[in-house]
């Protein structure tokens, strides 16, 4: 029988963190213990939350079911953009697109620049295509074949392709993240572009001069020329014809190279499975297919449910609600937001849950601190769509990890620019650089250019409980 929505209690903060201590400790449990993927503990939290929100608050299976249907839904096309890129990378593999940028890349790349000049062609790519999905599962995979040709560290590799990856994604205006911030936040795409450029060229100038000083321990560092002639020969001849067309057309290429009708239907699905005799070669080129970023599409509805039930059942909000009792300051406010966007990337496993979310419950009180609304979207682009590639059941840590062959957690230590991404967005809160009032905004509404509202925490919290209610929540 439905219950009706009034008779909903609002979750306290106790009965909120029980689902995350379980999912936290599953993970743990799991991963240490058994080395177990981590998708069932996920699902498992997710159970917990139900029965919590089902027996505790009032709520109904078909609400909370709505909730994960909602969640999943939400994130449909970058799950079908997944699944077509793993295609992709199938047929230009089979078709010779992505050898062949291998081995032209080892010709003209040197060691001691590849980090730095990896991290400016995938800006350049991303920044072209508003996607570090897509320039990870082009450019990233040849660049990766690159760096293990170079001889250079894999995770290094991965750390420096992600960070251009998220810097071109970050920034441009083609960019689904870019457009959600500051819709969440109230603020204009290009206003919101400009006013990130101060944080962004920060981190990712320090990134840059990072990965250059890295590079120089590979100064004068000799190249396996057999390995490389390998790379092609393994794909039979070059398909320079390849490197001129697109994913469309990739099945022609593996025509080209010998391939049937049959052989790109397999491919296409499965991935393509190199047998050279060169391990090293067999290994940059079995990858792709439909089939192959099935674990990670799996994994992805998996924390996608987890963080559907919380966000339905408002338990996330309440989290979120009682770390802004500690936003004293502006500093602390970033701060929070900051924290709040890594911890939805944590425990719901999407970015953009992570920039709806703390978007739309700080909106209201960015704008009670008489900030501009600029200052929020920078805030959640910082720290939201950056850090969702650092998170390995993420949707984002997932892809990535899927696309490299880098496990999450090997390259998160060198995903410069999206670890300082947030570090610089809160640095500069609270040294009071590049914050815009409401008054000093010019595209704030002239009613609300001359208010610089001041409300006790205690007031903010009300404004966030009232929100709640507003919710069903």
């Amino acid at each position: 029988m439905s219950k009706d929505p009034k008779q909903k209690k609002v979750p306290s903060l106790g009965i909120s963190i029980i689902p995350v201590a379980v999912t936290v400790g599953m993970l743990a449990f799991s991963i240490i213990v058994y080395g177990a993927d981590v998708h069932i503990p996920i699902i498992i939290g997710a159970i917990v939350a139900a029965a919590i929100a089902i027996f505790t608050l009032g709520f109904t299976w078909k609400e909370i079911e709505d909730g994960i249907v909602e969640s999943i839904g939400s994130t449909m096309q970058a799950i079908l953009i997944l699944a077509i890129i793993g295609v992709l990378i199938g047929t230009w593999i089979s078709g010779g697109i992505v050898p062949t940028l291998i081995y032209y890349g080892l010709q003209v790349l040197s060691p001691t620049f590849f980090l730095a000049a990896s991290v400016i062609l995938c800006s350049i790519v991303s920044l072209a295509t508003g996607s570090s999905w897509t320039t990870a599962g082009t450019v990233g995979v040849a660049l990766i074949g690159v760096g293990q040709g170079l001889g250079i560290s894999l995770p290094l590799a991965a750390g420096a392709i992600i960070s251009g990856a998220y810097f071109g994604d970050k920034i441009s205006p083609l960019s689904d993240t870019t457009n959600l911030a500051p819709a969440m936040a109230g603020a204009s795409l290009f206003d919101h572009i400009k006013h990130m450029l101060y944080t962004t060229s920060v981190s990712y100038a320090i990134t840059f001069v990072i990965f250059l000083v890295i590079g120089l321990q590979y100064r004068g560092k000799q190249l396996d020329v057999t390995e490389i002639n390998g790379i092609l020969a393994a794909m039979k001849v070059p398909a320079i014809p390849g490197l001129i067309i697109g994913c469309i057309l990739g099945g022609i290429a593996t025509v080209y190279q010998g391939g049937d009708f049959g052989y790109i239907l397999n491919v296409a699905n499965y991935g393509t499975v190199a047998e050279s005799g060169h391990a090293m070669v067999d290994e940059l080129l079995t990858n792709g297919g439909l089939q192959n970023m099935m674990w990670t599409i799996s994994l992805i509805m998996c924390a996608l449910t987890f963080g559907g039930v919380l966000e339905k059942t408002g338990m996330m909000a309440v989290i979120a609600n009682k770390l802004l009792g500690f936003a004293k300051s502006t500093g602390s406010l970033v701060l929070i937001t900051a924290l709040t966007c890594l911890f939805v990337n944590i425990l719901c496993g999407d970015q953009y849950l992570a920039l709806a979310l703390p978007g739309k419950m700080y909106k209201d009180t960015y704008h009670e601190r008489g900030l501009a609304p600029r200052n929020l979207s920078r805030t959640l682009e910082d720290s939201g769509t950056v850090t969702s590639a650092l998170v390995p059941w993420n949707t984002c840590g997932a892809t990535m990890s899927t696309f490299l062959g880098v496990p999450t957690l090997s390259y998160m230590a060198y995903a410069y620019f999206n670890i300082l991404s947030p570090i610089v967005t809160v640095v500069f809160a609270f040294l009071g650089i590049s914050i815009m009032t409401l008054e000093e905004d010019p595209a704030a509404p002239e009613y609300v250019r001359p208010m610089k509202l001041k409300k006790s925490p205690k007031e903010l919290m009300e404004i966030q409980e009232r929100y709640l209610k507003m919710n069903n929540i």
